[in-house]
């Protein structure tokens, strides 16, 4: 299956050995998308694009004139990238070669929705780079109902995640704990504190909060016992969320990242709990729900229930939204954002960046 005007450099098939081509040229998207998918159907790991350079949007300029579309011109007056007096080209926007305008950044969105990784491109032409893609591999065994302490058994496996190395994850946390900064030298509580990510992150404000007493709450001993090597000042208690122990006290921020929706956790139950007996009058809150799969060494957006193949967000949507009105009723001011984590911000009482 080829699109209009483009052609197959190498079938399924061919004697080279070469993995499946496709020349994309003026494709229609729909048309690239169609025979990616049938190429996927048919069992293929490995595929090659050859698309028109996203960065010489016209080949026929010669390579010391060709502007560099990430770099600003300081003689445009909005400032954009691009040569001086040319038009901004929007996505879908015919360049001078007759294709359509796609940046990296579209190429890579394709490659995320049809669940492939797109590896480094070479220039095969003037105008013209080929880009492999390969399909993403299998699910981490950790999203099939695992839980508890045998998520941490393998040190290949959930333990190694480091998430504030992902900008997806990292950005977006520090954006959240901005919003809900707890003042210096006040009591945190971090709920499913794991390696103790989320205490890294709190230092890593600018400027971060000082003297902050930190306590973290994991069911599980042997990430406990990494964050207690990383932060020996903090205190760290083995339990289960919904069940903490009684006389911890009252706390000026509480983070709860991809702990609500656990399968033993009664989410209504746990936020009551800890509005009413855990957070301060003038206190911030930071919940967490996980919108990402891990498949292949990599990072997937969006959520799925286990009873479903592909992505949906009806649940995390509902939870979210019922705990952003439960805090609402009690006095809480609210954001939602994130990228892989949905990110619910609260906080009241207290001064707030406008950010």
């Amino acid at each position: 299956m080829n699109p209009p005007g483009a052609a197959a450099a190498h079938d399924a098939g061919d004697h080279t050995g070469d993995p499946p081509r496709l020349v994309v040229g003026r494709s229609p998207l729909i048309d690239v998308v169609r025979w990616i998918r049938a190429e996927l159907a048919a069992g293929t790991e490995r595929f090659e694009l050859d698309i028109p350079d996203p960065d010489i949007p016209d080949p026929d300029i010669p390579d010391p004139d060709v502007p560099d579309p990430d770099v600003p011109d300081p003689e445009r007056a909005d400032g954009s990238a691009g040569a001086v007096g040319a038009a901004v080209l929007w996505p879908g926007a015919p360049r001078a070669d007759g294709a359509p305008q796609r940046s990296w950044r579209a190429w890579a969105d394709l490659a995320d929705v049809l669940h492939c990784t797109m590896h480094t491109p070479r220039i095969v032409a003037r105008g013209v780079v080929r880009v492999p893609f390969s399909r993403l591999g299998p699910e981490a065994p950790w999203h099939g109902g695992t839980s508890g302490r045998d998520r941490y058994a393998r040190a290949d496996g959930f333990s190694s995640v480091r998430k504030l190395e992902h900008p997806g994850f990292l950005l977006p946390l520090l954006e959240a704990l901005e919003r809900a900064r707890p003042p210096d030298g006040s009591r945190v509580l971090v709920l499913g504190c794991h390696h103790g990510d989320e205490i890294e992150a709190l230092d890593l404000l600018e400027p971060p909060p000082r003297r902050l007493r930190v306590v973290g709450v994991d069911h599980a001993a042997a990430p406990l016992a990494v964050a207690a090597r990383r932060y020996p000042a903090a205190e760290f208690l083995e339990c289960d969320v919904a069940h903490l122990p009684a006389g911890m006290g009252r706390f000026a921020l509480v983070i709860a990242i991809d702990v609500v929706q656990g399968p033993a956790v009664d989410a209504p139950a746990l936020l009551r709990r800890l509005v009413q007996d855990h957070l301060e009058p003038a206190a911030a809150l930071v919940i967490g729900l996980p919108n990402s799969r891990f498949r292949g060494g990599d990072v997937v957006w969006g959520a799925r229930t286990l009873n479903r193949r592909e992505s949906d967000l009806s649940l995390v949507v509902k939870d979210l939204a019922a705990a952003r009105r439960y805090l609402h009723q009690h006095g809480f001011r609210t954001h939602v954002g994130g990228r892989y984590d949905l990110l619910l911000s609260a906080w009241r009482e207290r001064v707030h960046p406008s950010g």
